[in-house]
């Protein structure tokens, strides 16, 4: 398994909407810069750095640094219109990506089918891999089903650790369901704690290998099952008093999660 970084690892340096915005927002080039940095070969850009709406010339300079610094690009986007992926498609064969990271929008898993359907030869054709990411919307089940009624090398799960809480689901039953499909892993680790009236639970991001995620046994389990996806670190670092100070903070959970998961996995 490859470890990456993605645009979740950088999500307040990025920017995100509706909050206070970075005095200088971290744009593609950095994130590649960054990645270098750490001697990282892989990085994924996913929706919350839409590619379809850099221009060209931008597009092309991240190409061509990705080649000179070494660096695998995965793309990313979210909803399965037949029209959208195949725009993605087309941004994946541009950047040399292997790999297309999406997720489902639609509640009718009816339609979510024959939308994947309809631009799988199209992805085989090109020999790249669409995963399709759990994120609460549908059950590990039905994605499960999905998968199994594709029957594609060319379609898989992006298996992401913590987002089917909204769907009821902990990460033991999301790892059981879809470490069989895995082409794509997020790497999130979360702490669960009671609210200070008792009267609830949080769900909070860690550092990887800071909280109650089993790293060592999700690898272990992908691992049996011989499945080599590649593995993307995703924060969920909380806002804290200022922006300088959350993107500081998102920093230091980068380094100690790299610190944790390097000797695990390959870079």
């Amino acid at each position: 398994m490859q470890l990456g970084i993605g645009t979740y690892t950088f999500t307040w340096a990025i920017g995100v909407k509706g909050w206070e915005q970075p005095r200088r927002p971290m744009g593609p080039l950095e994130l590649l810069r960054t990645a270098a940095q750490q001697g990282i070969r892989l990085v994924q850009f996913a929706d919350n750095m839409p590619l379809h709406e850099l221009p060209q010339p931008l597009l092309k300079e991240l190409g061509q640094l990705a080649r000179q610094l070494g660096i695998t690009i995965e793309v990313g986007t979210r909803g399965t219109d037949p029209e959208h992926l195949a725009r993605y498609l087309l941004l994946a064969r541009q950047l040399n990506a292997g790999l297309c990271r999406t997720l489902i929008t639609v509640a009718d898993m009816d339609q979510a089918y024959r939308d994947i359907a309809s631009v799988l030869p199209d992805f085989a054709g090109e020999q790249v891999v669409l995963a399709v990411e759990n994120h609460g919307l549908h059950t590990t089940s039905q994605l499960k089903e999905l998968f199994r009624r594709l029957d594609s090398p060319y379609v898989g799960s992006c298996l992401d650790t913590v987002n089917s809480f909204g769907a009821l689901e902990a990460p033991g039953q999301v790892i059981r369901e879809l470490a069989p499909y895995v082409v794509n892993l997020h790497i999130k680790d979360f702490a669960i704690r009671r609210v200070s009236h008792m009267m609830g639970y949080e769900v909070l991001g860690t550092p990887a290998g800071e909280g109650r995620l089993n790293i060592p046994e999700l690898l272990r389990i992908i691992r049996e099952l011989g499945r080599t996806p590649t593995a993307i670190l995703e924060l969920w670092t909380p806002y804290t008093n200022t922006m300088e100070e959350t993107i500081r903070m998102e920093r230091e959970w980068y380094a100690r999660s790299m610190d944790y998961l390097t000797p695990q996995l390959k870079i």
